[in-house]
């Protein structure tokens, strides 16, 4: 059996990657998809509303058009306002997240997840019951996924307590 030496490099010096390349790290604010290294605030901001706007784009299509030419799936509307409001008063109420669990957490999770299960069920059921077509139905769907995935994206990446409002 051999035995490596440890006081020189197995590799020669000029192939080694790691001594020869730098390094290139991307600071990752508050664990999301965004880098704040190359985005700022402002310009997340504005990326954040124009998923908003394709999301309720989505919802008006499914209610304007004159094939489904219905008007029910707005009530959709109610829900993305009611969304964030349980995360907002439990953040309120217990002094922002910590990494352990509270009952208050946990309960502004409990409904948030309902909130989103009925906006999800409110245009399955009136598809079902043919109130709305099922097209519609598929617009409404979709709708909900980009307008509460740019909810869930607002809180990851403004939901810390170290924003620095003076920099707008």
């Amino acid at each position: 059996m051999r035995r490596i030496r440890r006081d020189r490099p197995s590799v020669s010096p000029a192939f080694n990657f790691r001594h020869s390349r730098p390094r290139i790290s991307i600071s990752w604010h508050c664990s999301s998809f965004f880098p704040t290294r190359f985005l700022s605030s402002a310009s997340v901001l504005v990326g954040l509303a124009f998923t908003c706007a394709l999301g309720i784009t989505f919802l008006v299509l499914a209610c304007a058009l004159p094939q489904y030419n219905n008007w029910w799936p707005m009530f959709v509307l109610f829900f993305y306002i009611l969304s964030p409001l349980p995360t907002i008063a439990a953040r309120r109420l217990s002094g922002g997240y910590d990494s352990s669990s509270s009952a208050c957490f946990e309960l502004c999770i409990f409904l948030t997840t309902g909130i989103i299960i009925s906006s999800i069920g409110l245009p399955i059921v009136l598809a079902h019951v043919n109130v709305i077509y099922w097209g519609a139905c598929a617009l409404v769907l979709s709708g909900n996924i980009v307008v509460f995935l740019t909810i869930f994206g607002y809180f990851k990446v403004f939901g810390n307590d170290d924003v620095d409002y003076s920099t707008w």
